[in-house]
């Protein structure tokens, strides 16, 4: 089963699900706000990603992190425990069903790993 990650109200996210819901792709929502962001999927997708892939370095929360913040989200424990801390720094959407693993929105690229 898909399992899309993020934040309700994030426009991106809602261009995603409005995308899914548009093809007929099944999926489960898991909102960060709301349920946290689980360790072990994190752990698991900067394995197969990288740090840079998963934090967001563009959003204002991560803007407002100290200097030495910044330099603890390089490494990926830094990375994992920041992102606990402050949900709203994982890129999304994250569509994950095991298999495929996507990260952010690319309509052609979801089109080609979900239909």
């Amino acid at each position: 089963m898909l399992t899309v990650y993020g934040i309700k109200n994030c426009n991106t996210m809602q261009k995603a699900m409005a995308w899914l819901d548009a093809n007929g792709v099944t999926y489960i929502f898991h909102d960060y706000k709301k349920s946290g962001a689980y360790l072990s999927k994190l752990i698991d997708w900067i394995a197969k990603t990288s740090v840079d892939a998963i934090v967001n370095t563009k959003g204002l929360t991560y803007k407002k992190l100290s200097d030495a913040d910044k330099q603890k989200a390089l490494s990926v424990k830094g990375a994992v425990d920041l992102l606990q801390q402050h949900t709203s720094m994982i890129k999304r959407p994250i569509a994950d069903n095991g298999a495929v693993l996507l990260i952010g929105f690319d309509e052609a690229e979801w089109r080609k790993a979900l239909l």
